[in-house]
């Protein structure tokens, strides 16, 4: 999972992703990310449109656009994370506008050579694979202008929680930080991702310590304070809420 790290600025960024059963609480990043499903459904909601995604089904998400991935079920997928720099030519025509409709259906080639691409820096075939991509999409796209001001105050709330999760997150601290009231930035953040600020918090705490409960054997209260819980029963309040399981249950099940 690589999640983590995906506001990254690097002109070279390129991170693929098979897995399965994801899902990904409401973000923005400052990259393209292409998702496909080869097997299931996953709801993929991208600003306020909802996408189901079946096998052979794609989405490609513009930079600094909200969404969020659910599996209702069960779901198999693929995922790439890349800069706009990698495409470019792409990025100088269309990266200041957004597409009306965001599914489109790649060619199957280009999936199987993604799931099988290691990446080696200034490579001409991650380029040549990713400038496909958009030209397929591109082939039906439409495009409308979009409201810049609203992505970058978006941003700002997402890169502020993705720093500060695990220590003081409040809303209090947010609107100090980036000078907006906290009345105004609560009603704003509702409306623009259907979640209450404390709720979005805690939607990514309790996703940070899935990720460490899968790939680590640290204690479960330890996980709880580094992930900015204050005690061991708002944590596993708040994580069975979220994932159905308390934190030990979804720990038995990596």
């Amino acid at each position: 999972m690589f999640y983590e790290s995906h506001n990254s600025l690097y002109s070279d960024l390129l991170k693929i992703e098979t897995g399965e059963d994801f899902s990904f609480p409401p973000h923005l990043h400052s990259s393209f990310e292409f998702v496909t499903v080869t097997d299931g459904e996953m709801l993929v909601n991208v600003d306020k449109k909802q996408y189901s995604l079946k096998d052979g089904e794609a989405l490609l998400i513009f930079p600094n656009q909200m969404h969020s991935l659910s599996t209702p079920e069960h779901s198999r997928h693929l995922l790439c994370i890349f800069s706009p720099k990698l495409v470019q030519a792409y990025s100088n025509v269309f990266l200041a506008k957004r597409p009306v409709d965001h599914k489109f259906y790649p060619d199957s080639f280009y999936i199987k050579q993604l799931s099988e691409f290691v990446y080696r820096k200034s490579s001409l075939k991650a380029k040549g694979l990713l400038y496909s991509l958009c030209d397929e999409f591109d082939s039906n796209a439409v495009y409308t202008d979009h409201d810049s001001e609203k992505e970058n105050l978006l941003l700002k709330i997402f890169q502020f929680v993705e720093t500060n999760y695990n220590k003081t997150c409040t809303l209090d601290a947010l609107s100090e930080h980036i000078s907006y009231h906290s009345v105004y930035l609560s009603r704003y953040f509702k409306r623009c991702t259907g979640l209450s600020y404390t709720d979005y918090v805690n939607r990514y705490r309790v996703n940070e310590a899935g990720y460490i409960l899968k790939n680590s054997d640290t204690n479960i209260l330890q996980i709880a304070y580094d992930c900015g819980f204050e005690s061991l029963r708002s944590f596993n309040r708040n994580f069975k809420s979220i994932m159905g399981v308390t934190p030990s249950e979804f720990r038995a099940t990596r």
